[in-house]
């Protein structure tokens, strides 16, 4: 049977069916999906994430005070402090939503599921806009020592870039910049498990070319490409994303890489609409969802900032 013909722009999709649409097992796919196809799933922790009901909810974190040590001596009388925590919100200010139609009458012709591909793409799409707009901003919140030519809590000795001269990397450098990355996450003292960077594709390419192009050699056995995870170097898992910030300076084209511990940024995310309408211009559904989230840089000394350009 040929069907109906279609007006103009509206695609011939009967090779697939959408038997067994269901919202909430479907919003609970793409909140799957979501984590499970980006690197922020993976940089950020979700501890404080919460119920999560609407956009403009705020999930308040209490922080940890920096107790003070003193020196002792015998018969002194000691000094006792209150330590203050510091209260720190994350605001759930972000939103984005899809929507697309499903007309009955390739529901009917069909004979494969429409909405698990719809789903996955879905999916794919809301979770590269997440990642741009994370990714897009998280470098402006790092602790200003751990960003500049002159980076280091303690030496100032690490260039990771700054405007008018980014850092230029090499295959013969490359190695070297991400151990000074690091080494600035040392100086602040963050911890060396669930440490990451992100960085851009050009950058993982010089890494493979590199004295550590043997995938073995980076601490993973198996090569490219997990959630853009490469391998590992000096306490690093790697990360390569298309999602980063990239801005022209001069005649360059920079990237902006970040790089920290997972207790540096906390996100929150809850797909809170799931709907399927009756379409009122056609025969046939509406459907449509809505993911809101935040994302905060709680720890700004356990995150850092490179500037880098292709050498």
């Amino acid at each position: 049977m040929s069907g109906p013909t279609r007006a103009a722009g509206y695609p011939d999709v009967s090779s697939s069916s959408t038997s067994g649409f269901i919202p909430e097992i479907w919003s609970g796919k793409m909140v799957e999906k979501l984590y499970a196809s980006t690197c922020f799933g993976e940089i950020a922790n979700t501890d404080y994430e919460g119920e999560i009901k609407e956009k403009g909810d705020k999930v308040n974190i209490r922080t940890t005070p920096s107790i003070t040590i003193n020196d002792y001596e015998v018969g002194m009388d000691l000094n006792y402090e209150t330590p203050t925590s510091e209260k720190v919100s994350l605001e759930v200010d972000q939103a984005k939503y899809f929507g697309f139609k499903c007309n009955d009458v390739d529901a009917y012709q069909s004979d494969i599921k429409l909405m698990d591909d719809w789903s996955k793409d879905a999916g794919k799409q809301m979770s590269i806009a997440v990642d741009r707009s994370i990714l897009g901003y998280i470098y402006a919140d790092v602790a200003a020592e751990n960003a500049g030519a002159t980076a280091g809590k303690i030496s100032e000795s690490y260039n990771m870039g700054e405007t008018g001269a980014p850092v230029l990397i090499t295959k013969d450098n490359v190695i070297d910049f991400i151990v000074d990355t690091s080494s600035v996450l040392y100086e602040q003292d963050a911890p060396e498990e669930n440490r990451w960077i992100v960085l851009p594709v050009w950058m993982c390419n010089l890494i493979k070319k590199s004295d550590l192009k043997d995938a073995s050699m980076s601490g993973d056995g198996t090569s490219l490409m997990r959630n853009g995870r490469i391998g590992m170097i000096d306490q690093y898992t790697i990360y390569s994303s298309n999602n980063m910030s990239h801005v022209t300076d001069g005649a360059a084209k920079v990237a902006n890489v970040v790089f920290g511990h997972k207790k540096a940024l906390t996100f929150a995310s809850q797909m809170t609409e799931m709907d399927t309408l009756p379409n009122p211009n056609d025969f046939g559904k509406l459907v449509r969802g809505l993911n809101v989230y935040g994302s905060k840089v709680i720890d700004p000394n356990a995150i850092g900032h490179g500037y880098c350009a292709k050498g």
